[in-house]
């Protein structure tokens, strides 16, 4: 299996973003990237879309619902938020959206800071795994993997993709 560059995704994602916030009247969106690849994602968004502003950044591990199911020990580090929330339009971005559980957890950290008054997702991969009804507003491409499959980002600069196999 191929992978796709991240590099040739980007461009399209940042396009596609703006057209979705400009038909849905936003515009000032506050960007707020996932540990570790969403905010990897999220710099490289900013940077092609020529906005210089501040980037919030989420550690979900805490809202996660499967951690110690999945064998998860999180190493936790602070969210930072550089801006409000409340009533703020937020551009919330990951690197692959799987189960949609990451997700779920962020916009449970979101709405513990205040009351947005829009989320739009973004996500550079979609791996067709849903366990929640988590779509993305703007995807970068969809990959189906075999169960014992995963994708992992590696960054910051240049972002790159790469398949894994779990042990068995």
């Amino acid at each position: 299996m191929t992978l796709p560059d991240p590099q040739q995704l980007l461009p399209r994602m940042a396009a596609d973003l703006k057209a979705l916030l400009a038909r849905r009247g936003v515009e000032q969106a506050r960007f707020i990237g996932i540990r570790t690849g969403g905010v990897w994602v999220a710099e490289a968004l900013l940077r092609e879309l020529d906005l210089d502003q501040p980037l919030g950044t989420l550690d979900v591990s805490f809202y996660r619902d499967d951690f110690t199911r999945s064998g998860l020990h999180p190493q936790v580090k602070p969210s930072e938020l550089p801006f409000e929330i409340e009533d703020q339009h937020l551009v919330l971005i990951d690197d692959v959206l799987m189960s949609g559980r990451t997700i779920r957890a962020a916009l449970n950290e979101l709405f513990d800071y205040g009351r947005p008054a829009s989320v739009t997702l973004v996500s550079l991969l979609d791996l067709d795994a849903r366990e929640l009804p988590i779509h993305a507003d703007v995807l970068g491409a969809t990959l189906a993997l075999a169960p014992e499959q995963r994708v992992k980002l590696s960054g910051p600069a240049p972002l790159a993709l790469e398949l894994q196999r779990l042990s068995a």
